[in-house]
């Protein structure tokens, strides 16, 4: 996948002035390795390879993005410029600098846009995962690494989709996967790094042209695995967004290069 331009996240942290500030955050290992992605890395059907990476166990939750925003004013909703965050942005909480009581400590954030995700994220010596990689982790079941064949794991996924968005948003640390990340699936949809070149095309002629109706009925004949529809949903939706967009079911989490052990 080619990233289209876009305004870099680097310009967003001069202009708003982001300064390096390391909270405390569980990251867990994923030695990473080839795998078939619903999106193919040549365009056709090619395997995707992900490097070893560290992935944040939880999304980020109120608690934590408020200690950011206090840490940092600036990403406020009342101070954050509209280039990086839209009228909705954290809309959710009750004030600039308080999620309030409709929006509990350990929720997972929403209504942050992808310059807030990435700004928190490079604050904690992180980025957001690519597509891959959280595409990767979210393959995995509690036993096992990649559970996508299995009807019954897909149909438990399917349900949460099913069911209606009004209800508030349960706490982080849901079920932990086989790597050990929790609420990839059944909590809120994430931000992923290169969000907006989910559907560019391989074929170098279409570069800057991507063809949204591939996600219409027969249209989606580009995909692989088409009989994981819920994972599809994800790459539609995200495609569809701009940075600085929020939404009501929208949150993220955090990634690292390299295993833990490697860490320094």
């Amino acid at each position: 996948m080619r990233r289209p331009p876009a305004l870099s996240m680097s310009i967003a942290c001069a202009v708003l002035g982001v300064a390096s500030t390391v909270y405390a955050a569980d990251y867990v290992s994923l030695a990473g390795g080839t795998f078939t992605s619903v999106l193919p890395a040549d365009g056709k059907a090619g395997d995707a390879t992900v490097a070893p990476f560290r992935l944040r166990a939880t999304p980020v939750t109120n608690a934590e993005f408020l200690a950011f925003v206090r840490a940092h004013p600036q990403w406020r909703r009342d101070h954050s410029p509209a280039v990086f965050a839209e009228s909705r942005y954290l809309s959710s909480w009750s004030a600039p600098d308080a999620p309030g009581p409709a929006a509990s400590s350990e929720q997972p954030v929403t209504w942050v846009s992808w310059f807030a995700a990435q700004a928190f994220c490079e604050n904690e010596r992180a980025r957001l995962p690519t597509w891959y990689e959280w595409e990767f982790a979210a393959a995995a079941d509690a036993t096992r690494t990649d559970a996508r064949a299995d009807p019954a794991w897909r149909e438990r996924i399917l349900t949460w989709y099913a069911r209606p968005s009004t209800a508030a948003l349960a706490s982080v640390g849901g079920e932990a996967n086989v790597y050990g990340a929790r609420d990839l699936h059944g909590l809120v949809w994430e931000w992923v790094d290169d969000f907006n070149a989910l559907l560019v095309s391989a074929d170098n002629r279409e570069q800057g042209d991507p063809d949204m109706l591939r996600f219409c009925g027969a249209g989606a004949l580009t995909l692989q695995q088409r009989e994981n529809y819920a994972v599809l949903m994800r790459v539609a939706m995200l495609s569809s967004l701009k940075a600085a967009d929020a939404t009501a079911n929208l949150g993220f989490r955090c990634a690292k290069p390299g295993l833990i052990e490697d860490a320094p």
